[in-house]
């Protein structure tokens, strides 16, 4: 029912005047007699009268009676004018913070990503002056470790402070990391050419059957300890996922792309050497792949990953080029990857990323160390039984289907990551690195592409199995596939991933170990 002062409030404006004002801080009425609902705005309230004295819905405005005016009307535009001279103002100054806000993040970026690869630049020419064999990177990611481990108990703040220092590196790393095992698909008929059909059969029954072997151990063995040991699992840090690529960046790429290509056809030797010159063309064509690859539906994603069109993306611009300067696709591929630090290519840009790769596992193993502590028993147990179980699998079957003893050398490391793999089989004489790491993300793409159905068949439901497993069997690769529709799954891929290749590397610098594998190939 509503109030006398409400019902009288709406005569007087009907028959005296369409200017009043009423305070009221009460909800929404209702007129009884008129069925006039009043609505309240900043205080004020809008009546609206549907009985015959006025048309049904016919809103009565409400003004400010003259009275309380503070001057004449025309303040009030002036007082508009003023306040769209305010908001002018504001967003000039949000935009001018905005710049500012990225310039400096972008120089945060190149200073963090310049330390973890001046590091990795000194650890390698420190290493090879010293004739040390060991993984340089994997020195550096223990080391990192350490002080970070170090400085949270002495000094919590500083290891909370190095972290978030070195955050826009390690974003851009992972942002950009399947990126980096390309070079080896693009120069991979390169890689094959001098390789028999017969063995490379046996390698391709090899890579793919030892996938799935090696996914089995680590499922079975994380299970069987998980029943031993009984850890209920936690929440895992939350681990921050980078940007999605932006139009600005296609367009930008595309243009370096063009712009370089024809340079390049006008004069093979503009920027010093032709490797040189087709570095930036070749570049932007396996980014734009990468590009386009990320953008694919999720469907077409599992029978066309994104590296594979990476890397036809780049094949394709090779062939192009070759073909329009009537050099042929084998030169450019050379030009492409060439192995010389001081003539390199794309390829050789690409992977130059690879050292910054293991080390920023220092950080990702650091942010989990609580995860890491927590399911020690499963982790460990499972990733070194896995990496002992992928190494001499590997040397037993290439030994029983009759493999050339170089190329299974060259295929040992097929589950552990490209950075750590190529200095794995460094340790061995006469391996073909080219198809060490053409191996290793092939294996990766399998994962990506069947992890999930296999997992599901083979009914690992706990996360912690299957982020071991997909790790342990498929590194990098199966890990992005899987992580992005099992979160829960991710922290359990980040640690497997780095312990086997870090485990891998470990055994295989051990010479008691090499002899044996070495004696098992034959």
């Amino acid at each position: 029912m509503a109030s006398p002062l409400v019902a009288q409030t709406v005569q007087i404006c009907h028959h005296h005047s369409k200017q009043f004002s009423f305070k009221s801080q009460s909800p929404v009425k209702r007129n009884s007699r008129t069925k006039t609902p009043i609505g309240v705005y900043n205080g004020s309230q809008n009546v609206y009268n549907r009985s015959y004295l006025i048309k049904p819905w016919a809103p009565i405005r409400v003004l400010e009676p003259r009275f309380l005016q503070m001057g004449p009307r025309e303040t009030c535009s002036s007082r508009g004018i003023s306040m769209k001279s305010t908001s002018s103002e504001g967003s000039t100054s949000t935009s001018s913070s905005s710049i500012s806000q990225t310039v400096i993040g972008v120089l945060h970026l190149l200073v963090s990503l310049g330390i973890i690869l001046a590091m990795d630049k000194l650890l390698k020419k420190a290493f090879v002056a010293a004739a040390i064999k060991f993984p340089s990177a994997l020195f550096g990611m223990f080391c990192i470790f350490s002080v970070l481990v170090i400085l949270d108990v002495t000094i919590p703040a500083a290891a909370t402070s190095l972290m978030n220092f070195f955050e826009p590196a390690l974003l851009f790393i992972q942002r950009w990391l399947p990126l980096f095992y390309v070079p080896s698909l693009v120069v991979l008929p390169l890689s094959v050419k001098d390789i028999p059909a017969a063995s490379g059969v046996k390698i391709c029954f090899i890579t793919a059957g030892g996938w799935l072997a090696s996914l089995c151990v680590a499922g079975f063995t994380a299970i069987a300890v998980r029943k031993m040991v009984k850890t209920e699992m936690t929440d895992a840090e939350p681990m921050a996922k980078p940007s999605p690529f932006s139009p600005l960046e296609m367009w930008a790429w595309s243009g370096v792309f063009l712009i370089s290509f024809v340079v390049a056809l006008l004069n093979i030797t503009a920027l010093g050497t032709a490797a040189t010159t087709c570095l930036p063309f070749l570049l932007a064509s396996t980014v734009l792949g990468y590009m386009v690859g990320t953008g694919l539906p999720s469907g077409l994603k599992k029978v066309f990953h994104p590296i594979i069109c990476c890397a036809l993306s780049a094949d394709f611009a090779a062939l192009a080029f070759g073909y329009l300067s009537q050099s042929g696709l084998d030169p450019v591929l050379g030009y492409y990857l060439t192995k010389v630090s001081s003539n390199p290519g794309a390829g050789d840009v690409l992977m130059g990323f690879l050292g910054s790769v293991i080390l920023s596992f220092s950080f990702s193993m650091f942010k989990q160390r609580k995860l890491v502590k927590r399911h020690a028993a499963e982790i460990f147990t499972s990733v070194i039984v896995s990496t002992l179980f992928s190494l001499y699998s590997t040397a037993l079957v290439g030994r029983l289907v009759e493999l050339e003893p170089a190329l299974t050398v060259s295929i040992l490391p097929r589950c552990i990551t490209v950075a750590l793999a190529l200095s794995i089989v460094s340790f061995f004489e006469g391996a073909n690195t080219s198809l060490t790491a053409a191996v290793v993300v092939v294996t990766g793409l399998i994962g990506a592409n069947f992890v999930q159905a296999v997992l599901d068949k083979l009914n690992f439901r706990d996360p912690i199995a299957r982020g071991i497993a997909t790790a342990s069997s498929a590194h990098g690769l199966g890990t992005a596939a899987l992580s992005a529709k099992e979160p829960e799954a991710l922290p359990f891929c980040a640690i497997a991933y780095a312990l086997t290749g870090i485990f891998g590397s470990l055994f295989c610098s051990v010479p008691a170990v090499r002899q044996s594998l070495l004696a098992i190939i034959g």
